[in-house]
């Protein structure tokens, strides 16, 4: 009697800074024969690292966590590691967003609000074919963008604009960041002036919009 060989199971990391979501996750994930989580992250660093000694074959990762962000992270780990497939799982359909995270090295992006069976379909999908993107987020990236990304600001200017909109002062920004008060005052007058915003609720209200921070 022939015996067919199982499926090699599919590795997968899970990154999520809410416990329950990522529980939720992995649950939904475990339902699928030849899906396995093998580890699991709170915040992008954390993901970099477990990436870094366990190299599955898909990340699957929100964007907004503390410290390190999902999009950095997978800049991260797909400049050290271009086989991992990298999978965005967020609740941000924006095209920017979807723009900004394919940029970094993303596969593919499903959404939060997908049907359950989507999850175990996009892992699948993305290791036989080398990506997966939601049909909602597939129809967002046909249409006309709704103008041109992040207004062209730098990388630094970026984070420096998430961390204003998670209410930090320019002292502590400077100290999580390794740079001078005086050079995050020029920074943020800089994105204001790129912006054409004059206050901090405007910037938070852009940074919101954008993806870069959970409303």
């Amino acid at each position: 009697m022939k015996h067919t060989a199982a499926p090699p199971v599919i590795r997968v990391v899970l990154a999520d800074d809410h416990d329950l979501v990522r529980s939720g996750i992995k649950a939904l994930l475990g339902m699928v024969s030849d899906v396995q989580v093998i580890a699991e992250a709170r915040n992008g660093t954390e993901l970099v690292t477990l990436v870094e000694s366990l190299l599955p074959d898909v990340v699957m990762t929100d964007i907004a966590m503390p410290g390190m962000d999902g999009i950095a992270a997978i800049e991260e780990i797909h400049r050290r590691h271009p086989d991992v497939l990298l999978l965005v799982l967020s609740m941000y359909d924006s095209v920017d967003v979807v723009k900004r995270a394919v940029a970094a090295g993303a596969a593919g992006y499903v959404m939060k609000d997908a049907p359950a069976h989507e999850l175990g379909q996009s892992v699948r999908s993305a290791m036989a074919t080398g990506s997966y993107f939601s049909p909602a987020i597939a129809q967002r990236l046909l249409q006309p963008s709704d103008g041109g990304g992040n207004d062209d600001l730098t990388t630094r200017q970026i984070e420096i604009l998430k961390l204003i909109a998670m209410g930090k002062a320019s002292k502590e920004i400077a100290f999580e960041l390794g740079l001078s008060p005086k050079t995050v005052d020029v920074h943020r007058a800089r994105i204001m002036e790129r912006l054409r915003l004059n206050d901090i609720a405007s910037l938070t209200r852009y940074a919101v919009r954008k993806g870069l921070v959970k409303p």
